[in-house]
């Protein structure tokens, strides 16, 4: 459990950090659940004016503030349009953090975020099971998407296409590894994070791929667990700061150049949420990983020198590319994913529309309020098939996630690789 005065110490620096916001209104003309909703309790300014009278209003209705701050997709859109730089972000996690804290978590998130995710052997074994046996609930939906479908109508997947579990997990195929640089000079530790682990083992084969053919060793501890965002997002802090331990336990036993991800949410998580919010004896750790760490594309491109070539105007395949928020707003990464996409001759580049507007996933926003999360990701995918691509690249398995159910409900006929997978593809052919 979270003690009184963690939770009293989060409320001073809430306090501190609200004052910063002028409600000015810039977050309104790029908050994507404002552009659904149209109302002024679901745009940063709203939530931040409704957190100022936090300690009064968690006593008159604790509950309805709760329901209005998880409303929310974390993008981040409103922090990076901020003239006055308010970490809106920040604020909303040790929010959230403060309402779990008071009003406990229900049955729900307590069965799955503490007697689950935050036994990561636990977890493994589970989702390890339940590739075995999800053919028996599910029906493949889009062979090309690679999407499958509940074979009967269940209220909780509420029609959604999903990307079933891999049949054999990331952790399973290469349990650990601990190989010296060669040519390079550089060793790398890699964090693989639960989606790729789980459902996209072909993104964490391509980086070991990448990273064996620019001669860089390679640490990758057994064991790993998730980065914490699924229970700090949920306000679950004791569960968030159990992984944070966890996994700097399982790194501090290599010695490496850079921690990397092909997972945008894990990358932004390690480098600004650790750093912030683990508990106070890990911070020092925490903050010491969080500056070493890299995504896989900033890595190659940034340490590596992956050339930035001209796209090739003349390659048969069309490939358009969605820039994860975490990615793009958060760490200002979106021209190093497009440098591997343009290694690779075979495809040519074509920008959708908005290539940087949220593809509404959020994750349990995605489960709480799907029709939102859905309105705006149609949006997205339509933009998407207009570009006529064969391909979608993005640098996030969770945008994977929502941008596969999208384009798959659609009937769209389109494969979504991750940019490091086509770096790979193209490595391969040469």
């Amino acid at each position: 459990m979270v003690r009184i005065e963690t939770l009293t110490h989060l409320m001073g620096e809430l306090e501190d950090q609200l004052v910063v916001c002028m409600k000015c209104g810039m977050c309104q003309a790029v908050c994507p659940v404002f552009s659904q909703t149209g109302r002024e309790a679901d745009v940063a300014r709203g939530k931040l004016a409704l957190l100022e009278g936090l300690m009064q209003a968690m006593l008159d209705d604790p509950e309805g503030v709760q329901r209005q701050l998880n409303k929310c997709l974390l993008c981040g859109s409103c922090s990076a349009n901020c003239p006055s730089g308010v970490g809106v972000q920040e604020i909303f996690l040790k929010a959230r953090a403060i309402l779990a804290g008071y009003l406990g978590l229900s049955a729900a998130k307590r069965l799955i975020l503490r007697g689950m995710l935050a036994r990561p052997n636990l977890f493994d074994r589970l989702t390890e099971w339940g590739a075995r046996f999800q053919k028996f609930i599910s029906r493949p939906a889009n062979d090309i998407i690679g999407t499958s479908c509940a074979r009967v109508v269940s209220p909780l997947l509420q029609g959604r296409h999903f990307r079933p579990l891999a049949k054999v997990p990331f952790h399973r195929q290469q349990p650990s590894l601990d190989r010296p640089a060669s040519t390079s000079g550089l060793k790398a530790a890699l964090f693989s994070g639960c989606l790729i682990d789980k459902l996209f083992p072909t993104i964490a084969r391509a980086t070991l791929q990448v990273l064996a053919h620019s001669g860089v060793g390679l640490f990758l501890p057994g064991g790993q667990g998730c980065c914490g965002i699924p229970a700090i997002s949920s306000g679950d802090l004791a569960t968030f700061r159990k992984l944070v331990a966890h996994n700097l336990k399982c790194f501090s036993k290599g010695r490496f150049d850079y921690l990397i991800t092909a997972c945008a949410t894990c990358t932004s998580t390690i480098r600004e949420v650790w750093p912030i919010l683990a508990a106070t004896a890990d911070q020092p750790a925490a903050a010491q990983l969080a500056a070493k760490t890299l995504d896989v594309s900033q890595f190659l491109v940034g340490k590596l020198g992956v050339p930035v070539l001209e796209q090739h105007l003349d390659a048969e395949k069309v490939v358009t590319y969605h820039d994860p928020c975490h990615l793009k707003k958060a760490l200002k990464v979106a021209a190093e994913p497009r440098a591997l996409i343009a290694a690779n001759p075979a495809y040519r580049l074509v920008e959708m529309a908005e290539p940087d507007a949220c593809c509404g996933m959020g994750g349990s926003f995605n489960l709480q309020y799907y029709e939102i999360s859905r309105a705006i990701g149609r949006r997205k995918a339509e933009q998407i098939q207009a570009t006529a691509a064969e391909v979608l690249a993005t640098s996030c398995p969770a945008c994977m996630v929502q941008i596969s159910d999208m384009l798959s409900r659609e009937g769209a006929r389109m494969a979504i690789r991750h940019p490091v997978e086509l770096y790979a593809e193209g490595l391969s052919q040469g």
